[in-house]
């Protein structure tokens, strides 16, 4: 066995994950020069390169594929078994690595983060919040948090919030302003805050109901965002009319700073889930996310949003 070359594989990994030699650098701790030495060694050993190198890139050759094809299930799998095996006599530890929409961060995420902080000081949550959805196997995550529309059916989901609206709202002063929409129609006339869809680039049409019909508006304004905290941002500055989830604005709505319209044509989203693959065991760091997730989503608790 050849006990360097099989050292090696978890820097061949990260550099296949992250797609460059300084951000695997970065993940693993170690300098880029020690990064390249080891994908170097790996590469003589095995008498082929295992990765095409330009100026701006670096992608896997057939050989690294395959290479990481073998070998990134195989480190993943000893990974959960030390863990499991330090949990028989101790506490969950290690690093447990979530990704998450921007939404899910006070509508699900920061509870169950305090509570593991509190309970199992010895895990370290790191969450990477972005809009675009990932593969979080092929990312290196343990696990992500959506909605339950977006999750693979492969995927184990477990619910962290209920069901709740999507609704459209604006400030006091808009709707001074510019008066209060009474029809889907109305709305071309109104400055609706835009969203981008990060991995499409289209606008997002809002999906609301008429008539017992589902129907996808079309919306003009002269704001488009990527982040639907920063179009509750806008609207409560009064710029124009925002589509969100309703318990985002609940505070909000409930302090009088914004205020519905259109409720009749309000959708319902079936909720945000955590979400992992299926695997023979389960990490105790995951484990005990999981309890903890199942735990808060059991209790009644504050709404997110701006205090009131």
């Amino acid at each position: 066995m050849d006990r360097d070359l099989l050292g090696h594989l978890p820097v061949i990994v990260a550099v296949a994950r992250r797609g460059g030699f300084a951000s695997a650098a970065a993940e693993l701790g170690m300098s880029p020069s020690a990064v390249s030495h080891a994908v170097r060694l790996v590469e003589e050993r095995i008498g082929q390169p295992l990765f095409a190198r330009t100026t701006r890139s670096v992608s896997l050759t057939e050989a690294g594929q395959a290479l990481v094809a073998t070998a990134e299930p195989a480190l993943q799998d000893i990974a959960e078994r030390m863990e499991r095996i330090r949990g028989i006599k101790g506490r969950p530890a290690g690093l447990l690595r979530i990704n998450v929409s921007h939404v899910a961060v006070p509508m699900a995420v920061t509870p169950v983060v305090t509570a593991m902080a509190e309970r199992y000081p010895d895990v370290t949550v790191e969450i990477f919040a972005n809009e675009g959805l990932v593969d979080i196997v092929g990312e290196g995550f343990d696990a992500g948090i959506r909605l339950g529309e977006m999750i693979a059916q492969d995927m184990i989901a477990i619910r962290m919030t209920p069901p709740f609206q999507v609704i459209i709202v604006a400030s006091p002063a808009y709707i001074g302003r510019r008066g209060r929409p009474r029809s889907l129609a109305d709305l071309a006339a109104h400055n609706c805050i835009g969203y981008r869809l990060v991995r499409s680039g289209a606008i997002y049409r809002w999906d609301l109901t008429e008539d017992g019909k589902d129907v996808a508006v079309e919306t003009r304004g002269t704001a488009v965002v990527t982040d639907s905290l920063a179009a509750i941002d806008l609207a409560l500055s009064g710029m124009g009319l925002a589509y969100v989830f309703e318990p985002l604005v609940r505070a909000d709505l409930a302090a009088g700073r914004l205020v519905q319209v259109l409720p009749q044509s309000a959708i319902e989203e079936p909720g945000l889930f955590l979400y992992f693959p299926r695997r023979a065991a389960m990490a105790p760091k995951l484990r005990a996310f999981v309890d903890i997730a199942q735990e808060i989503g059991r209790t009644p608790s504050r709404a997110p949003g701006r205090v009131a």
